[in-house]
């Protein structure tokens, strides 16, 4: 468990230290915030590898029968913009494909990730959070058709 936290640290830690937005950062998660939220029922963690190497992982909250959010998802440093994370928000869809209403949200001025959920078919909800000057959340959503 620690070696993968410190994975998420290393994944998050250039936001972080851009944004410095220590309260809500997930590099700033403790292990003890991380286990609780792994423990909740309607949360679950998926590795994402690349052949055996663990590169990244996608939380998925079960919101109700018919929603679920992702968040976070992230991919090491040295595997990312090689489509990752596109993969698995596809394979994670699929998984799930009883899922009507898919939900995540991000930094909107991370224009890469803005365009990454974009391209998956996530369109903004209007919804945005000013979480400090220069750094605010767009909330996304995505209707699948059954």
């Amino acid at each position: 468990m620690c070696r993968d936290t410190f994975n998420a640290k290393t994944a998050f830690s250039a936001l972080l230290e851009k944004y410095q937005n220590f309260d809500t950062s997930p590099a700033t998660e403790t292990i003890e915030v991380i286990r609780r939220k792994m423990s909740q029922l309607c949360s679950k963690y998926y590795f994402i590898q690349a052949d055996s190497t663990k590169i990244g992982a996608m939380r998925i909250i079960t919101l109700d029968e018919s929603t679920k959010r992702i968040s976070p998802i992230f991919i090491l440093p040295q595997y990312q913009n090689m489509g990752f994370a596109q993969c698995a928000v596809h394979i994670a869809e699929d998984m799930f494909s009883e899922t009507k209403v898919w939900r995540l949200d991000t930094i909107k001025q991370e224009r890469k990730l803005c365009y990454l959920y974009e391209k998956l078919g996530y369109k903004p909800t209007g919804r945005e959070e000013l979480i400090k000057d220069g750094m605010t959340i767009l909330y996304y959503k995505k209707q699948i058709k059954l």
